[in-house]
């Protein structure tokens, strides 16, 4: 937890309300999201028992498994689910498209994305680790032989998996929890293990009339006012579940199996219709927030990646791998370290709020334009050549501990690239004289376009962080050197992954 975060939590508790940690919504929400919230049966990981699910917020799909540990009603389950989820994302898939360029130079290629992507949100972290697993125990499953599924059950674990491995990286927008996006967003009074619970969550941050957000969150933590948000039950919903249960396996005929069945239907669905409830609701006070200014260019590069995917199942369509190889494990760590990188520093250039936990730990300050010199020359690198280097002197009320020589960026102005070339102690705080180094619109000489160089009396903030920083560069799969066990083999499925127990 950082510090402000600290203090907004200090704070919410004193106010009995949830405390905002931003200004603007650092997350995409889709018009049209796939809402699941899924239900397992209690000691088993991954035993479906219900879901809700579906795009219509009035009108939710259930999906019941009467029969959790009857190995085809669990496939059945993974049957309904595929028949809703799948033309969802068929129809991001005949959405128009826009061309985008990759490579460089001989290296160029224009490819084509889709305009929309699908997004599934989820009520809370133990959603996404059921898709995941879900995923894991559908797609290596065969279509023929004696442990064949239908052919929509493997294609449903193949892009369960891709949603639940984006989910992995921070700032991907495909698969969301909605504990953690709002948690994102707003500190409670209370601790983090609670802030998983969203009906108690929710309570802090849109308390009832009359109510502050601790009474409000005591009330939500009935479960039953508001049962679990999936996929765990309430212990006191088991027994009534087994009995029914147990009642349904021992109806002597399909009629009263039928009757039995009916019911079990109608109480699984009302422990559901709560969540599902709140994950709109949750999803409705994240729109009233502005949207930050990268979260666009975020969910432009997830609908690329979507649309890679769908080109690689309509070409390939292997599932992936039951576990990364060596290689496969040291790309997707240095992707998922940078994605965290960017990430940070894209919500700091966004929000001032996000910004102010860089200028607490010294990556960051603020201050007043006290001075600039528009005219300054330097040497180049030609010897005997000039270029134009003009600097801004800004006052901080508090210590500036970035050092000399150190390349910045404004937020306000991140396309222009700067370095600090002097600290001076004043009282308290700091005069930083900054050197820019670019960013004039290509103008080479004074004086600057309007805008391009702070005026005296601006405030402005500068950080060391970089949302455009450059990624590591890894060598390819094919040039893996023999001491790290040299080119990896392209995974093939084989027949004793088909016939994995689900458990």
């Amino acid at each position: 937890m950082s510090t402000l975060a600290a203090v907004a939590a200090l704070r919410a508790t004193e106010t009995g309300r949830a405390e905002r940690l931003t200004t603007v919504r650092h997350a995409h929400l889709d018009d049209r999201p796939f809402v699941l919230v899924p239900l397992t049966l209690a000691g088993e990981a991954c035993a479906p028992l219900a879901a809700l699910a579906g795009t219509d917020r009035e009108r939710p799909t259930l999906l019941t498994v009467r029969q959790p540990r009857d190995r085809a009603e669990r496939f059945r389950f993974a049957e309904r689910l595929a028949a809703l989820l799948l033309p969802y994302i068929d129809e991001c898939r005949t959405a128009e498209t826009e061309t985008y360029t990759v490579g460089r130079g001989a290296d160029k290629e224009e490819r084509r994305r889709f305009l929309r992507a699908p997004q599934l949100l989820v009520p809370n972290g133990e959603g996404i680790a059921y898709v995941r697993l879900l995923g894991r125990l559908t797609r290596l499953r065969a279509v023929e032989g004696p442990y064949a599924v239908d052919p929509s059950v493997p294609a449903l674990g193949k892009w369960l998996t891709w949603f639940a491995d984006r989910a992995e990286f921070p700032g991907s927008c495909l698969l969301q929890a909605m504990t953690r996006l709002l948690s994102a967003h707003w500190a409670t009074g209370q601790s983090p293990a609670e802030d998983s619970h969203l009906a108690s969550l929710l309570a802090w941050i849109d308390p009832p009339d009359g109510l502050t957000g601790m009474e409000a969150a005591r009330e939500a933590e009935d479960p039953l006012r508001f049962p679990p948000a999936g996929p765990a039950t309430d212990v006191v919903f088991d027994q009534t579940l087994h009995d029914l249960m147990s009642r349904y396996g021992e109806a002597g005929d399909d009629r009263g199996r039928e009757a039995v069945g009916r019911q079990i239907d109608r109480e699984l669905r009302g422990q559901m219709l709560p969540t599902w409830e709140l994950v709109w609701r949750g999803a409705d006070l994240l729109r009233e927030l502005p949207e930050g200014g990268h979260v666009t260019e975020r969910w432009t590069y997830d609908r690329r990646l979507f649309s890679e995917y769908a080109t690689y199942l309509d070409e390939d369509g292997r599932p992936q791998a039951r576990r990364d190889h060596a290689v496969g494990a040291a790309r997707r760590l240095a992707r998922m370290e940078e994605a965290m990188a960017r990430y940070d520093a894209e919500r700091a250039f966004d929000d001032p709020l996000v910004m102010a936990d860089y200028e607490l730990s010294g990556e960051a300050f603020t201050g007043v334009v006290v001075a600039r010199d528009e005219d300054r020359f330097t040497p180049g690198a030609r010897p005997g050549s000039m270029v134009w280097r003009p600097t801004i002197s800004v006052h901080s009320e508090l210590p500036v501990r970035l050092s000399e020589g150190k390349e910045i960026k404004c937020p306000a102005r991140p396309g222009q690239k700067a370095e600090i070339v002097e600290v001076v102690p004043d009282g308290e705080g700091h005069i930083v004289v900054i050197q820019l180094n670019g960013g004039f619109n290509r103008v080479r000489k004074p004086p600057a376009p309007p805008g391009t160089l702070a005026e005296v009396g601006e405030t402005v903030t500068y950080t060391s962080v970089d949302p455009k920083s450059m990624p590591s560069v890894l060598p390819a799969e094919e040039d893996t050197p023999w001491t790290h066990g040299g080119p990896p083999e392209p995974y093939e499925p084989t027949d004793e992954d088909a016939e994995e127990i689900w458990e």
